[in-house]
């Protein structure tokens, strides 16, 4: 059968050209991800756990969104071994849990902190007046609770005999009601929130950026809120298309040899990708909390970025001392601001 042509189903696609050519991308990627990841959440912590002088919200939602990420980062080795090397059923459910669970306990965080800048900024007396960590270590135990809840199916739908990870999962893990419950609640809301909180935040400074004082800093703000959304667009939407083209492959849907080739390859290189956010969230750290820039000295690292240079001049200075959804200097000041 020539490539391009309808497949039934008593023939096979081969995949082995694909899947060879996706371990050497995974590879390239994943194992400067590691080192860099691994490195600088390991800083972060260390920072955050015993420099920081006093807990708060922020230092809660960095704290565990660095926890996040380290488990992510240390779940790659495995990921990348158990991919290419037969694994027994229960092991696999484990090393797929384990990445999935950091990978959205990633997002719901993210989401958190985009979700209380947007509060500080919008509310900036009443957001600075509920800094206390009690809600924040309740929110993340909430968020680390349910999405272990939800990493239950892989272990109930794991195959009893051995298989590749990530590669040879079960119809049921694949069936309609689980991707699309997995797509909504594990991204598109989450998704809506972020647009929303960024869009509000960006307009808030946008309608303040006239005044001399805050323009400068107002610029600042702008551009870490949009890279902020940019990064997770860039590093999570392509994983949740893939997840998409693949759920339509296993009903049947997408029975084109040719586009499932494609399908298969972008669905590894997309969730490769998706962990480089392990690497970005520590440049986010840098711009959103002061200790960290202080106590981390890595200026001069970030300006060798063209995209974060403008970010790194101009908060050389303090700003943003309380948190990461503190607003400006210039939006709290003398009375409360709305839109």
């Amino acid at each position: 059968m020539q490539p391009g042509e309808m497949t039934n189903h008593s023939e096979e696609c081969n995949f082995t050209d694909i899947d060879s050519l996706a371990k050497t991308l995974q590879l390239g990627i994943s194992i400067p991800t590691f080192i860099l990841g691994l490195v600088l959440n390991a800083l972060a912590l260390f920072v955050f756990c015993c420099l920081w002088k006093k807990q708060s919200k922020t230092s809660v939602y960095m704290i565990n969104l660095a926890l996040a990420d380290v488990l992510l980062i240390l779940s790659l080795p495995l990921k990348l071994y158990y991919s290419v090397t037969e694994a027994p059923g229960l092991l696999c459910s484990f090393i797929q849990s384990l990445y999935f669970i950091n990978m959205y306990g990633s997002i719901f965080i993210i989401v958190c902190i985009t979700v209380d800048r947007y509060i500080c900024i919008r509310h900036p007396f009443e957001g600075r007046a509920k800094q206390s960590p009690k809600w924040a270590i309740l929110i993340c135990c909430i968020i680390w609770a349910v999405v272990w809840l939800c990493s239950v199916p892989m272990y109930v739908f794991h195959k009893t005999d051995a298989f590749q990870c990530f590669s040879n999962m079960s119809e049921q893990t694949w069936s309609i009601p689980l991707i699309v419950s997995l797509e909504t609640f594990g991204f598109l809301i989450p998704l809506a929130v972020m647009i929303f909180c960024s869009a509000q935040n960006i307009w808030i400074l946008l309608n303040h950026k006239s005044q001399a004082k805050t323009k400068a800093e107002g610029s600042g703000c702008l551009r870490v809120i949009i890279i902020n959304l940019v990064v997770f667009l860039v590093c999570f939407t392509p994983f949740h298309l893939g997840i998409c083209l693949q759920c339509l492959v296993r009903q049947n849907v997408i029975v084109n040899c040719s586009l499932k080739q494609n399908i298969s390859l972008f669905i590894q290189v997309s969730m490769t990708l998706a962990n480089l956010n392990c690497c970005l969230d520590a440049i986010f750290y840098y711009f959103a909390t002061k200790e960290f820039r202080d106590k981390t000295h890595l200026k001069k690292v970030i300006e060798l970025c063209p995209v974060f240079k403008p970010c790194a001049t101009r908060w050389d200075g303090p700003r943003w001392k309380n948190s990461p959804s503190s607003a400006p200097p210039g939006l709290t000041g003398g009375q409360q601001h709305h839109p």
